[in-house]
Parts: structure tokens; sequence; C-alpha cells
């Protein structure tokens, strides 16, 4: 089922080229490509329509939050197609997937930044978006891209929050999706939605690492179009959760973006996110990544303390479902994301994650299990001296809580919240008076 492009493409809409960063061979931007067919090398999008200065840019995108961001077609109502100029200028308008998507909010919490050890923390929370993670962000780009293709199919490998985000967008399109989960390995929450919209899911025996090789092999042999975290239209809609995140702060940048860190392509998004924003002079200095890993799945963390010499894989486990990957398929890029920002990367314990989310869920922020470790890993270096008590640092919140219910019963349960068992009337009004006493 070889992809065929439905429309010709003129050489003025040719506003972009996409390079192996392993072998710099350079494909055109309506490759159906994913990986390099040359070397088999990961691959870039590079930008060649003209921007003007980064003053004019700023402009541009501010003027975009008005009438527009709510009256406009749903492209123009998003946070992802606002900044269309860096993610994929050359898309139609009648080519664009868009719920909308992004503008999701930046809060703070003044019990959370305490926990972490910083008295300027921010949350950016992607759980907001329209499947709840931000995983809708490089969705409506890749699915975009599979319009402009004329792919016949999309497939994802996922822990959970792809494969939901991945149906709802086919569905939107009106492309079959095929989704391969690990058996046992996805929350109920993840599941149920993407069978609601729809997708064709297949559990494999096995875990993430190996729904990823045979979606690679399905895409190779059955001409289906992988839309994985590696595919770099993707990384594109994912740069725009810095880009908004500057914006929100004035485009005065913080000194730590803070992010959960699984198969590594937000990390490496982030860090394109950042090089292109300095470049063409939206912010005058960039702020440093950290990188958050499970200590049960933290190949990067193991190589960051190497300086990257050996690339490592591990058998993943850890109770933070969407960060258990244990071989990276973003490896380089997200190195390169690492040492640009002057970085860091932390391994933390599921008990250092679940005690995050239990101060984030109290202050009425809520959050799935892998998200805090963002915050977690604040409080870890914080606690190092790495990350400064005066340093402004933003911490990405990337699902939420009710993509793991069961989790968050269970934290529940641990932090002795209300009943377990039925009561009486009697009972329950003698529960109340005792936890109204101890308050």
């Amino acid at each position: 089922m070889p992809v065929q492009t439905l429309t010709p493409v003129t050489p003025a809409e040719q506003m972009s080229i996409v390079r192996c960063a392993s072998c710099h061979a350079t494909l055109d931007d309506r490759t159906a490509r994913a990986t390099c067919p040359n070397c088999g090398g990961l691959l870039a999008v590079e930008h060649t329509l003209a921007l003007p200065d980064g003053e004019t840019l700023r402009a541009r995108f501010d003027e975009r939050l008005g009438v527009e961001s709510y009256r406009g077609t749903a492209a123009e109502r998003s946070g992802v197609w606002r900044f269309r100029e860096l993610v994929l200028p050359g898309a139609r308008a009648e080519e664009i997937v868009s719920h909308p998507e992004g503008n999701t909010p930046l809060v703070a919490r003044d019990a959370v930044a305490s926990f972490a050890g910083v008295r300027q923390l921010w949350l950016k929370h992607e759980g907001h978006n329209p499947s709840a993670s931000f995983k809708d962000r490089g969705m409506t780009a890749a699915l975009t891209q599979a319009r402009r293709i004329g792919a016949v199919a999309v497939a994802c490998a996922s822990t959970g929050n792809t494969s939901a985000s991945l149906a709802a967008y086919a569905a939107q399109a009106g492309i079959p999706a095929f989704v391969l989960v690990p058996e046992g390995r996805v929350s109920t929450g993840k599941l149920a939605q993407t069978l609601a919209y729809g997708a064709h899911m297949i559990r494999l025996r096995g875990d993430f690492d190996d729904c990823l090789e045979l979606a690679r092999e399905a895409s190779e042999r059955l001409g289906i179009y992988l839309v994985n975290s590696l595919n770099p239209f993707r990384v594109e809609g994912q740069k725009t959760i810095v880009l908004e995140m500057l914006q929100q702060l004035g485009w005065e940048a913080p000194d730590w973006i803070a992010l959960p860190a699984g198969n590594l392509g937000n990390t490496a998004a982030f860090g394109k996110a950042l090089r292109e924003a300095y470049a063409l002079g939206l912010i005058d200095r960039v702020p440093r990544l950290l990188a958050v890993q499970a200590a049960g799945a933290a190949p990067f963390a193991a190589g960051f303390s190497d300086d990257f010499a050996t690339r490592r894989r591990v058998r993943a486990e850890t109770a933070a479902t969407a960060i258990r990957i244990g071989d990276p398929a973003s490896w380089d890029r997200a190195v390169d994301a690492i040492r640009f920002s002057h970085g860091h990367v932390a391994a933390v314990s599921d008990a250092e994650i679940f005690a995050a989310k239990r101060v984030i869920d109290s202050c009425g922020v809520g959050c799935e299990p892998a998200s805090a470790a963002s915050v977690a890993g604040v409080r870890v270096l914080a606690e190092r001296g790495i990350i400064g008590g005066d340093e402004r640092v933003v911490a990405v919140l990337t699902g939420h809580l009710l993509k793991d219910p069961d989790a968050a019963l269970a934290a529940r349960a641990a932090g002795g919240l209300g009943s377990e068992e039925s009561l009486s009337r009697e009972e329950a009004l003698g529960h109340l008076a005792r936890v109204l006493a101890s308050e």
C-alpha cells in the first residue's frame, strides 16, 4: 500500500526540507518517511521560509491571540498553528487537521513551589489538550502531513497517550488508525479513549520497545504512515509547548524548563524550539533543559552520567507508565538538546514521583504519574544545589489526572483521604467530625 501525494506541489510551496541527521540526505516536505531511506537515521524538518526579525515575529504571534483565536477556523484558534511559520508553513488550510489544540494554561501553586524548593515555579499543564495530553500538539502536525501525502493508514506504538491522540486525530481526518500497545501495561483511561475514537488496537506480548519495532516494520512493509515521536513532523508540533510557554511569559525565558522523559521526543522538540527561538531573536537567552526519567526506566540519565559516551538500553519498569520506555527512539536528538541548552538529566524513584503527584493533585491541579516526574526532578536538583532557589523554573505536566484513574485512586488511599468503606449515616457523621477535628 504505497503512500501517494494527492495534489501536485508547486516550487513556491516548498517552504521546508527534511534532512537526515546522520547522512545529511535531503527530502522534500511531503515525504512519507519517518526515518531516512538511505541510512535509517532520524530526520529533521528545516524551514526555508524567509522570516522577519524577532521583534516583528513576536508581534505577529501575539496578534494572533486576538479575535481570530476565538472566532477563526480551528487552525486559527490552535495553540500549535498560531506558530505555523515554525511548524509546517507549506501546509494548505484545507490540509490542516486541528481540533484545535494547545492554548494550555501556565499556572502557579505556592505549595508545589515550596515542595520543589524554588520560589518561582510555573506548571505548564499539557493535560488540557483535547485528548488530555501533550501528544495532540505533535499529532495535529503528523496527521496534517498524513493528509498532505495521501496516507492510506496511520500507525503508532504507544504506552497509551499517543494511541489516544492518534485515534482522535485520525478519526477527524478520516484515515484508518492502528495502534500497538504492550499487553497489561496501559491504563484503562487511555485504552478507553483509543477504542472510543475508533482505532484498531493490537495488544502485543512484550513492552513498548517491542511495539515500536513492530510498528516500524509495518510501516516499511505495508506502507502505513508511522506517527511515533521519531516522526519529524511530530517534533514540529511539540515544539509549540515551548513557544507558547515563552509567549505566556512575555518572551522572557525562564532559567529552567523541566519535563518528563521517556521516548525523548519532547526533549528533542524542546531543544529544537529553543535553538530556533534563540536564532530568530524571539528570546535573548536559552533556558536549561531538565529531562527527568523514572529510575526504573532511566537509560538517558545513565548516558548523561558519562557524557553520552555510550547509548544505553534497559528493560523498563516503573509505575509511571507514560515514560516506561527502555530504548528511547529520539536519543541522538535529545542528546543535542541537552548539550545545546547546557541542560541536565535526572532519574527519580517512583516514590519521589508519587510524592510530587500528591502535592500537585492536592492543589487542585492534578496530573498523571509520569507528569509529576518533572516536579520531582526539580526538587532533587534544588536539593543538590544545581537549581538555585531564586531561579525561575517551568515544569511541564504532560497528561491529565484522569489518564490514569487507578493511580489517582491509589494515591488517594495512600494519603488517607476519605473512607475506604461504605458507612451508615451515623458512621459518616462521626467520620466527618473526626476529619474536621484533625484539620
